[in-house]
């Protein structure tokens, strides 16, 4: 299971709050927060990080 995967599902399914995943997993609230949003409007796609485009 990827690491998104599991932020978003102790959001969802276990009802944590976005602080209460971040202390657990050792990540910000805002990435939380941002994920579980993430998710409300894609689906599972929100699983996987997005890959970086590099500006030139």
């Amino acid at each position: 299971m990827a690491k998104y995967e599991v932020l978003i599902k102790a959001v969802t399914i276990q009802n944590l709050t976005y602080g209460q995943v971040a202390d657990r997993y050792g990540v910000s609230k805002t990435l939380v927060h941002k994920l579980h949003h993430r998710w409300l409007t894609e689906g599972e796609d929100a699983y996987h990080p997005r890959k970086i485009r590099l500006r030139h």
